[in-house]
């Protein structure tokens, strides 16, 4: 069941919001809304996890230089580590140096942000992000 609710805003915060929602395709303002608290939801469900035994998944992405210093074999050797907690990967060779490495981590959220904080500080990676996702179980 859908609740309508009115929420207030000055009018150069309400410009800028539908500039930016416009910009990213957003067809309405509902649905930006919603997926503003759902990332609120999403963070917080990650923030209070430390403790939990609750599953979590997260995105980690890599971009480095294949060839330098060994980095392939110690980024697949943190991996095998816990290999039920990588459950998907993906390697490109964007060109003849550099690689883009996608991995989807899950499992209990200290044991992936250990891995994931890991990876993304072997010396030679050149980008690396975390993004914690959810299961969407509790969205909806």
């Amino acid at each position: 069941m859908l609740q309508r609710i009115g929420v207030s805003l000055e009018d150069t915060l309400l410009k800028q919001f539908d500039v930016d929602i416009t910009a990213r395709g957003y067809t309405n303002r509902s649905e930006a809304l919603r997926d503003l608290i759902r990332e609120q939801l999403v963070a917080r469900q990650w923030s209070s996890s430390g403790d939990s035994s609750e599953e979590q998944i997260a995105v980690v992405t890599l971009v480095y230089e294949h060839d330098s210093m060994d980095l392939s074999k110690r980024l697949a050797s943190i991996q095998h580590q816990d290999p039920h907690t990588v459950i998907s990967a993906l390697h490109i060779h964007m060109d003849h140096h550099n690689c883009l490495e996608v991995l989807i981590l899950r499992g209990v959220a200290q044991k992936i942000l250990a891995m994931a904080e890991q990876l993304v500080a072997v010396r030679g990676v050149k980008f690396g992000k975390v993004v914690p996702a959810t299961t969407g179980r509790d969205l909806t």
